[in-house]
């Protein structure tokens, strides 16, 4: 009988419960846990697919120094000397960890206490810097902590819900389904969606304010002063519970209603409109991500946001108050410990002298970090001028997610001393690591998470250590016990970790920090093992409950009284000559970070499966590009070369392009590679939504596509992109110059043996060819080249890869690039959970399906996550619209 174990989602920052069922011969099996109070049950489509993901291809089994095998004992022994040499002959400040939110917190605990306790440097970042430190910066401004006040229940019990900068259908997609349920419950609920773009959240909304990038702080300055004209300020809560307001009121009241109309590009009505409804509507949830921080002035929208909900006293009870949506699962975690530069343990301050002298003598530490160190891109430009000596990177690959990251690229790679923990052993960062440390997985770790709630659940270990792969927070402490730190890093277990970290949080506090879970301090192994999914705070002696913040005040300055923070609206330049585009980087809904673990799935890749850009079809015009040409997007810091995705979703002068595709899945699709080292002055954080780009068509000799049973290898084209399929691997390519022989060249990328002949055809006035090599009844590969972009029923081809091919007529039906009339095409994957396809669906409708339920009664298709409903309302009104002409 397979063993069920209950954990929590590696993904993203909701922390949804998952129940793993290993059996006896090593399948695993995942479904959501109906127990679990941040999901109840569902999850999304990476979720769901998990299982798929946790094989060993690619896994990093045992240590390297210069890449050769090491062992353990030689490979700490040399992370221990390097660093020690480096502190004792540069000073503390020359070394550096930059770590991850994809952590847990015992590992984070262990990584800030050896940095800032025991080395006695602030020089511990994490890549959680790069998609919520506003969030913290502006929470620290107005409530005196980093406390994010409300609960998930919240989002369901509001009479409005704003999502700004936030697209919950693809990044948080369980949030977005529980939202989407209590509308459906409730329709006189109302949804705001601010952003550029016209997302798949917009499919709930009852308004799109399509603002312009940084055209947030404009907006809520101008609600600011709309709720003060119009009395929907709640006065008695201001009085007693805030200081500021005047200098507050004074800033919003500089900026005029005309000058909001045209920082934020929004009409009239539409801006009238948002501010009634936030004035009229007692229950206001306002939920915002990864569009609000990453930004240059993220802090200042966070505060301006914060600030109408102080205003109205909307926060801290029942259905209202601000909301940050975090990105990864333990980007809350990390803050909760320290991770990050400018911060302490247990939501201290290192600014404090007080805080630093509390966590010193907790910890018994010989000094401790006097000032805050590097943030993320600081920490990289120090690497690349020479100041950080030794620099290790853990569970995070920042040659691919860092701005300017061709810049980081060459930093790493002149550092003189790089160590690396991953659990993958070829990836852009790994390249450049002069020690490697193989760590373990999801699945295979033992530890706690915080989501976005500030609820902590287990990650429980329900897989054994593959090779030689160990603990991040074990390979911490072993290198803390060499440096000669042995009596703080004696751990046995993650529950030793724990319980210090509970410990330390209700140390000296009584109430004056929020972050509390002392009541977990003498924790043992059996009862940490057996913990469930609790909210914090929990101080010593108390029992578990939901808890909200602020609602009678309490907040965490000298004075427990909140601070309205002034602001000012950002004016930037919209007419660069030279880079006259807009670029936003984000998301996808089923890809995951630099696809170290998403790429693995062919499910999750059969959605979209190569690096994009949503265009204006006004915009492609002028730019010369047409639907799926391939477009260049430059900025003063490096090019890419992507599909052009031509959409009216995407407002003009604008481009959409995510921020997955790595050098192990594409050619040059490092986006991140163009994004500027901008960054906001006062949390650090990456200004990623608003990068000035200029775009022009890449016209290549040819276009092509191909199937193959083995993953090509040598591609050595000017573009290409591929990805995991049922059965092998699909690769879209593209070349400047045509190959000597196309046979060969097939025969050298997808190991076809040279006995094989192709069967095919050439055209040569088109330019058109098509080559497939047959092993018996077996495709091993399929090639399909043109002069324009290939048009072949790809999932038809890509099935062939699992087909039988005795029967010729078939073979011939393959080199032609489409299923015969009896075959039935799927057509571009919609849901990924069922694999159903657009023609599938086009298909349902045509029968009679004339509605999101209907089909997914019909193909199961939106049954599962629900991410793909609004794709598939588009679908139905496409149809029905076309019928209807």
């Amino acid at each position: 009988m397979p063993v069920e174990t209950k954990t929590t989602c590696p993904y993203c920052g909701v922390g949804c419960g998952v129940i793993a069922s290993a059996g006896d011969d090593g399948n695993v099996s995942v479904k959501g846990d109906p127990d679990h109070p941040a999901n109840f049950g569902r999850l999304c489509s990476k979720g769901s697919a998990l299982a798929e993901t946790i094989d060993l291809d690619g896994r990093l089994l045992h240590p390297e120094i210069n890449g050769e095998r090491a062992s353990w004992d030689q490979a700490l022994d040399l992370v221990a000397k390097r660093f020690g040499e480096a502190i004792a002959e540069h000073g503390p400040d020359s070394v550096a960890f930059y770590v991850s939110g994809q952590l847990l917190t015992e590992d984070y605990y262990v990584a800030n206490k050896l940095m800032k306790g025991f080395i006695g440097s602030a020089n511990i970042d994490t890549n959680s810097r790069l998609c919520m430190s506003s969030s913290v910066a502006g929470h620290r401004r107005a409530f005196g902590a980093d406390t994010v006040p409300g609960t998930y229940e919240d989002i369901e019990l509001a009479d409005l819900v704003i999502l700004t900068g936030s697209n919950l259908a693809w990044c948080h997609p369980v949030i977005y389904q529980r939202l989407a349920a209590a509308k459906a419950a409730r329709p006189s609920m109302k949804i705001v969606v601010i952003d550029p773009r016209r997302t798949m959240s917009c499919d709930i909304a009852d308004l799109h304010l399509a603002i312009r990038p940084d055209g947030d702080v404009a907006l809520f300055l101008g609600l600011f002063a709309h709720l003060i004209a119009n009395n929907a300020v709640d006065q008695n809560y201001v009085a007693e519970h805030t200081n500021g307001f005047a200098e507050a009121f004074a800033a919003a009241c500089a900026v005029s209603f005309n000058e909001v109309l045209d920082l934020t590009g929004l009409p009239a009505m539409q801006l009238r409109e948002f501010y009634r409804l936030f004035a009229a509507t007692d229950k206001v949830v306002t939920c915002y991500s990864q569009g609000v921080n990453q930004s240059a002035s993220g802090t200042d929208k966070v505060n301006a946001i914060i600030n109408c909900h102080l205003a109205t006293g909307r926060i801290g009870r029942p259905g209202m108050g601000p909301f940050s949506l975090t990105g990864q699962p333990n980007a809350m975690g990390g803050r909760e410990v320290g991770g990050l530069a400018n911060m302490l343990a247990a939501h201290m301050a290192i600014e404090n002298a007080e805080d630093r002298d509390r966590v010193r003598r907790f910890w018994q530490a010989p000094g401790i970090a006097a000032r805050p160190g590097l943030k993320a891109v600081d920490m990289f430009r120090a690497v690349g001028d020479g100041r950080i000596k030794a620099l290790w990177i853990m569970a995070t690959n920042p040659v691919v997610s860092m701005p300017d990251a061709d810049a980081v690229k060459a930093a790493i790679e002149a550092c003189p001393f790089v160590v690396v923990s991953d659990i993958l052993r070829e990836t852009d960062t790994t390249r450049h690591g002069h020690v490697l440390l193989p760590s373990l997985g999801w699945g295979e770790k033992d530890g706690t998470v915080t989501n976005s709630e500030r609820r902590i659940s287990r990650q429980r270990q329900f897989l054994s250590a593959p090779g030689e792969a160990r603990p991040d927070w074990w390979q911490m402490a072993e290198v803390g016990r060499r440096m000669g730190f042995s009596a703080a890093f004696s751990f046995q277990t993650a529950a030793d970790i724990f319980a210090e970290h509970a410990g330390l949080s209700g140390f000296e506090n009584d109430g004056s920090r929020d972050f509390d879970i002392g009541v977990h301090e003498a924790i043992g192994e059996e009862e940490y093992d057996a913990l469930v999914p609790f909210q914090w705070p929990q101080p010593a002696g108390s029992a578990r409950q939901t808890t909200r913040f602020f609602a009678k005040g309490g907040f965490y300055h000298a004075d427990r009284k909140a601070r309205f923070v002034a602001v000012e609206a950002p004016v930037s330049d919209r007419t660069n000559s030279q880079f006259p585009l807009t670029l936003n980087t984000g998301r996808i809904r089923d890809h995951w970070h630099t696809m170290t673990r998403t790429g693995k799935s062919a499910r999750l890749s059969q959605h979209i499966a190569e690096p994009f850009a949503e265009i204006h079809p006004r915009d492609a015009m002028e730019i010369g590009v047409g639907d799926a040409g391939l477009v260049e997007i430059e900025s003063s810091h490096g090019a890419v070369i992507v599909r052009a995705l031509v959409t009216e979703r995407q407002a003009r002068g604008s481009l959409f392009v995510p921020m997955h595709w790595n050098d192990n899945f594409a050619a040059r699709a490092r986006i991140d590679s163009v994004v500027a080292p901008v960054t906001d002055p006062i949390s650090g954080q990456p200004a990623s939504k608003n990068v000035a780009v200029r775009a022009r068509p890449f016209k290549p000799a040819h276009y092509c596509f191909a199937v193959s049973a083995a993953k090509p290898h040598h591609l050595d084209s000017a573009y290409w992109a591929l990805a995991k399929t049922d059965g092998g691997w699909r690769t879209e390519l593209a070349f400047d110059a045509t190959p000597d022989d196309w046979a060969s060249w097939c025969r050298a990328t997808f190991d076809i043996p040279d006995r094989l002949e192709p069967l095919g055809y050439a055209d040569r006035a088109s330019g058109d060819l098509r080559l497939a090599f047959f092993d018996g009844e077996r495709l091993l590969a399929a090639l399909f080249v043109a002069s324009q972009p290939v048009a072949v029923a790809r999932s038809w081809a890509i099935a062939q890869l699992s087909a039988s091919h005795g029967n010729l007529r078939k073979r011939f039906a393959l080199v032609a690039g489409r299923p015969g009339a009896d075959t039935v095409d799927a057509g571009a994957t919609v849901c990924s959970c069922f694999s159903v396809g657009v023609n599938q669906i086009v298909s349902a409708i045509r029968g009679g399906c004339h509605s999101v339920e209907a089909v997914g009664k019909a193909l199961n298709a939106g049954t599962n996550c629900g991410s793909c409903r609004a794709e598939i309302r588009g679908i139905i009104d496409g149809c029905l619209a076309a019928a209807a002409e």
